[in-house]
C-alpha cells in the first residue's frame, strides 16, 4: 500500500533544470586566503595575459564573452566589473585598468553554476504575502526549495502557485533566468547577521539563495518556512541547517515580504542539531520548536528570545514499525480547531522514509492527543529511484480551506504536491 486514501497526489512535479545557471566567483587558487606565497601569481598571470592584449583584441575578446553569454544573465557588465573589485587585493601595483580591461578582468575570474542540476527537493510551503488578484476562496503561496549542484553544494530557490476556490493546486510557470542578490553584513544580531536583498522587480522564482557564510558555505539546507503571526506585525521564519562541510548549526531566516532575507545564527544546546520547525505563534508567551536532539526522538522546546534554545522534553517516540529507526518532524506545526497538526517522517527497513501525523494539545504541546498507525505517504513504486532512493520528506505543508496542500520530494531528487483532507486525516488518528 504506498499511500494512505486520505491523500491525493498531483501530478505537478517539480524536476531540476540544468539550463537555470547563476554566475559564481571563480577562484584558480588566486585569492590571498586561499594561498601559498607563491601563488599569488597566478591571479597577476592571468591579468599580465589580459593587459597584453591589443585594444582591439581586448574589445574583441569581450564583445565575443557578451556573444555567448549576455541571454543567459542579466547585467554581466556590471557584474564583471564588480568581480574585478573584489579581485584587487589579489593583484600587484598595476597601471589603470580601462574600462574594456575591467571588465575582461571580471569575467575572467567569474563562472557559471547549474544551481538545481541536481536536485530540485525538499519543499516547503506559505501563503503569499500578497494575495490581491485573487479570487473569492482562492490563495496564492510560496513554495521554497532546496536545490544542489555541483560540488553538492544546496542553495534556496522558490517557485510561486495558486490553490483554487474547489482545491485544485497550480504552479507558476519559472522564470527563464536567475538572480543573485545584494549582500550586507550585519554587525548586530547573534553570530553576525547577514542581509540579503533581491530587486523587488524580478520574479521571485530567479531568486537564489546561495551560500554566503563561512557557516553555510557547503548549504543552506532544507528551510522549513512558516507564516508567524503576533499582535505586532506579520512575519516569515525558516529554520534551516547551515553546512559548513564540516559542521552543521541551526539558523534562521526572516522576512516580510520575499524581496529582503535577514540570516541569524541560533545558539543554545539544541541548536546543533538539524530539524528545528518553529511553531507559527507564541505559546503562552514564548517561542516554542520541535526538534530531534537525539536522533531518535521529537522534543518540545521554548525560547524566550527566538534565537537561544536549550533543554527540551520528548513528546514523541517510535511506535510503528515504519519509525522505529528515528522520527523527525515535516516542518511546523499547523494550527487546527482540534489543535496542532504536526506531520511527522519515520525511518524504517531498509531506510526507508515515510511521513505520518500527530495532533498535539493546542495549549499544552507536549500532550499527544491522536497519531497516526499507518503512513500518510511512503514512496510510490515510481518514486522509489533517486539520489537517495524510498525517501518521501517534506519540510512543510499549509492549511487552506479544509484541505492540506502538502509539497513533498521524493528520493531526494524531484517534488510533487498532494492534498489531504483534514477531517479523514483526524479520523483516522489514534486517540
Amino acid at each position: 500500500m504506498p499511500s494512505s486514501p486520505i491523500l491525493n497526489r498531483q501530478a505537478l512535479y517539480l524536476r531540476p533544470d540544468a539550463s537555470r545557471v547563476i554566475v559564481r566567483p571563480f577562484k584558480p587558487a588566486t585569492e590571498p586566503r586561499d594561498l601559498n606565497p607563491t601563488d599569488k601569481t597566478r591571479a597577476n598571470h592571468i591579468v599580465d595575459r589580459i593587459l597584453a592584449l591589443s585594444p582591439e583584441q581586448a574589445e574583441h575578446q569581450l564583445a565575443d564573452v557578451l556573444e555567448n553569454f549576455l541571454g543567459r544573465h542579466r547585467n554581466l557588465l556590471q557584474t564583471f566589473e564588480a568581480r574585478a573589485d573584489e579581485m584587487e587585493d589579489a593583484f600587484r601595483d598595476h597601471s589603470r585598468f580601462t574600462t574594456i580591461q575591467r571588465q575582461l578582468v571580471g569575467a575572467y575570474f567569474l563562472s557559471e553554476y547549474s544551481f538545481e542540476a541536481s536536485a530540485l527537493f525538499n519543499p516547503s510551503i506559505v501563503p503569499h504575502p500578497d494575495q490581491s488578484g485573487t479570487t473569492a476562496g482562492a490563495l496564492r503561496f510560496i513554495l521554497s526549495l532546496r536545490a544542489v549542484g555541483e560540488g553538492h553544494v544546496s542553495s534556496l530557490t522558490f517557485r510561486t502557485g495558486l490553490v483554487g476556490a474547489d482545491g485544485t493546486v497550480s504552479i507558476d510557470p519559472t522564470a527563464r533566468l536567475a538572480s543573485n542578490p545584494a549582500v550586507q553584513h550585519l554587525g548586530s544580531g547573534p553570530g553576525g547577521d547577514v542581509a540579503v536583498t533581491f530587486r523587488s522587480s524580478e520574479d521571485i522564482s530567479e531568486r537564489v539563495i546561495f551560500p554566503i557564510t563561512e557557516s553555510q558555505s557547503n548549504g543552506i539546507e532544507d528551510a522549513r518556512f512558516v507564516k508567524f503571526e503576533d499582535s505586532e506585525r506579520t512575519v516569515y521564519y525558516a529554520t534551516y541547517t547551515a553546512y559548513s562541510g564540516r559542521a552543521i548549526r541551526s539558523e534562521i531566516i526572516e522576512t516580510s515580504d520575499f524581496v529582503t532575507f535577514r540570516f541569524s545564527a541560533l545558539r543554545g544546546s539544541a541548536s546543533h542539531n538539524k530539524g528545528m520547525a518553529l511553531f507559527p505563534r507564541k505559546i503562552d508567551g514564548r517561542f516554542a520548536m520541535l526538534a530531534r536532539q537525539d536522533n531518535e526522538n521529537l522534543y518540545l522546546i521554548y525560547s524566550d528570545d527566538l534565537y537561544t534554545w536549550d533543554g527540551g522534553t520528548p513528546i514523541l517516540k517510535p511506535a510503528a514499525p515504519w519509525e522505529f529507526i528515528q522520527i523527525g518532524n515535516c516542518g511546523s506545526p499547523i494550527e487546527l480547531d482540534e489543535g496542532w497538526l504536526l506531520l511527522t517522517h519515520g525511518v524504517g527497513p531498509i531506510r526507508k522514509y515515510s511521513i505520518g501525523a500527530a495532533l498535539l494539545d493546542k495549549n499544552d504541546p507536549t500532550k499527544v492527543l491522536g497519531r497516526l498507525d499507518e503512513p500518510l505517504l511512503r514512496p510510490a513504486p515510481s518514486e522509489r529511484e533517486g539520489y537517495v532512493p524510498n525517501v518521501v520528506y517534506t519540510c512543510g505543508a499549509m492549511r487552506h480551506g479544509d484541505q492540506i496542500i502538502f509539497p513533498y520530494a521524493i528520493s531526494d531528487s524531484y517534488s510533487n504536491i498532494a492534498t489531504i483532507d483534514i477531517r479523514s486525516l483526524l479520523a483516522a488518528m489514534d486517540k
